[in-house]
């Protein structure tokens, strides 16, 4: 995987293969983040990226200029891969927690610019993630939820729906906090 964007653009990073991830493709990363740097400026926003993994979302919009960007993933490897890369490139205002999506959204005192999401796609975890995030006002006023899916998944009838953006097999649906 590589950044695409910003102060680290061109950086590959390349992730352990025991690590139990799917990373976005470059392809749709690419697509996601012309699509929001056309909509918002990402410098100085808060970032939430769930499911981290490798930290491939986190560290684009790192590199973007969001600040502070925190990852959450469960997976101790993850976790530790995350925070070896962020203090192999000096990354400041990033913050790696091991801990369950769902549990860190019931307890959370962070509101955020941006979320994202990017569950695994065979798991029915999407409607408790959503509707958390938006029942507990995670996201600031004019904020961004943005969940990675697969076809197989359809969020248009959820409050706060904005639109879709497809990019090969990958989906982003995009929710968005009013003013």
């Amino acid at each position: 995987m590589r950044v695409i964007g910003g102060k680290y653009k061109g950086r590959r990073i390349t992730a352990p293969k025991n690590l139990p991830v799917r990373p976005t493709t470059d392809f749709a990363k690419e697509g996601l983040f012309n699509y929001l740097t056309n909509r918002i400026d990402i410098e100085n926003q808060t970032v939430i990226d769930l499911f981290a993994g490798t930290g491939n979302m986190s560290f684009e919009f790192i590199s973007r200029g969001a600040s502070p960007v925190y990852a959450v993933d469960m997976n101790h490897k993850c976790v530790h891969y995350m925070i070896k890369v962020s203090v192999k490139l000096g990354f400041e205002n990033y913050k790696v927690l091991r801990r369950d999506a769902l549990k860190f959204l019931k307890k959370c005192v962070i509101t955020a610019d941006i979320i994202f999401m990017d569950p695994p796609y065979d798991a029915n975890t999407y409607p408790n993630l959503i509707k958390t995030v938006l029942e507990r006002n995670l996201l600031n006023s004019g904020g961004l939820l943005i969940v990675e899916h697969d076809k197989n998944n359809n969020f248009e009838e959820v409050p706060l729906f904005k639109e879709s953006k497809s990019y090969g097999n990958v989906i982003f649906s995009v929710f968005e906090q009013p003013d």
